[in-house]
This record gives structure tokens, sequence and C-alpha cells, in this order.
């Protein structure tokens, strides 16, 4: 069985990407069940440089295919703000969800264009030797290879798969379950917010859910070529 290895700590998104990828025939793996106890600061520009960092960090570490995910809030109003911002769009050092929600309807007041989207890259390191020769490219419509990436560990490729789903901004929060901006990102074609939705709901359409599920798609192309190359 082929080992990946998730650079996060959050063992919700862990069993949740797990239930993605279980027709892969792969173990889903975090960094704490091989020792390893913190991952790369994200310090990059854009939601793919700071994928590739975490999941540079831990393929470094531990020597497996690894992959880590960035994402955020891009409102149209705002120039695509917060961005890569999301998690800190209030300032300080933490992730206070309830800050940022009130400095995003703060700046938003009196401004009538809501829409939205929540957008998530995932950036998946391998060695050569896990692909077959002559992948076509694109592996899928949301996945690519990326050659040349600055922060992509010497001798791996890196495969990076995105996932984006539309929404529009409320004024005032509904839901308690989620985490971020789900209690003010409304879905008009179900009438709730992400706060509102259940885990299931939620993943069917979210932008995480869309981003792995085009990777797992991908790496089952990648891994039925690799069995049939090793014979």
């Amino acid at each position: 069985m082929h080992r990946f290895v998730f650079a996060t700590f959050n063992r919700g998104k862990v069993r949740e990407v797990a239930g993605i990828l279980s027709g892969l025939g792969v173990q889903i793996l975090s960094p704490a069940d091989l020792g390893v106890a913190a991952l790369a600061e994200e310090t990059g520009d854009t939601f793919l440089d700071n994928a590739v960092l975490k999941a540079a960090g831990v393929f470094h570490a531990t020597g497996l295919p690894t992959f880590a995910d960035d994402s955020g809030l891009e409102v149209a109003a705002l120039g695509g703000a917060p961005g890569i911002r999301s998690a800190r769009y209030a300032g300080g050092d933490g992730h206070d969800d309830a800050a940022n929600i009130a400095k995003l309807l703060s700046v938003l007041r009196g401004i009538e264009d809501r829409r939205a989207r929540f957008v998530c890259t995932v950036a998946c390191l391998v060695r050569p030797g896990d692909l077959p020769r002559g992948l076509p490219e694109p592996l899928s419509p949301a996945v690519r290879l990326v050659s040349g990436h600055p922060f992509t560990p010497a001798g791996a490729l890196l495969l990076v798969a995105e996932g984006e789903v539309v929404g529009r901004i409320i004024d005032t929060p509904r839901g308690h379950d989620g985490f971020g901006y789900d209690p003010v990102f409304w879905r008009d074609d179900v009438g709730k917010t992400f706060a509102e939705l259940t885990a299931d709901e939620k993943n069917g359409f979210s932008h995480r859910g869309n981003a792995f599920r085009a990777l797992g798609e991908a790496l089952g192309r990648v891994l039925a070529g690799d069995g049939e190359n090793r014979g």
C-alpha cells in the first residue's frame, strides 16, 4: 500500500481527505504519526507557495510522498481580499474567526456586490519513480504538473490541484458548524451558509473537497500507471 503524508495536524482534515481518497488503496498519515512536530511557516505570496512550503518540509523530514493545502476567501468587491491573509485578516498571530468576520463585514458595509469564492490549492510532492513515463499533462482539468517552483525539493515532482466554490457574503452570521468565514458564506442554491451545512453536505461541493477529489482522480491514474510499470 502506498503511504502519503498530509501536512496538517488537524485530525479532522486527515479523516476527511482519507475518506475522499479511500478508493485509491493508499494510507494517509499525519506528520504526528511520523514524529514531525511542526510545519514550515506560511511565508509565501500565494496559496501555492504556502502549500508547497508545508508539503516540502514534511517531504524532506519523512521521505514519503506528501501533500498540503492552503485555502482562503476571495471577495470580488475587495479585489480578491482577504486572500492568503484570510486566517489573519483581523491582524495578530492567531486565527480569530469572529474577529476576521467582524472586520470583513465592516469593510463590506454599504457595498452591494457581495460575490465571493472560497479557493483551495493542494500541492503534492512525489518522487519521479512514482510517476509512469509519458504521463499526459494536464493530469485532469483541475490538476497539473508544475516545474520550476522555487520551493520544490530537489528530486521531487510537484502536482498541483485546485478547487473553488462560489457564493456571497451575508451581513449576519448564521450557523454553528464549520469554521473560518463559513457563517457568512451563503449559497443561493441550498439556501444556507456553510456553517449551516452538515460536514457531508459541505464536503460534497466545497473548495477543499473539489481540490482533493481532483487530486484523487489524478493519483488514481498515477498509481495505476506505477503499478503497470513495476509489474
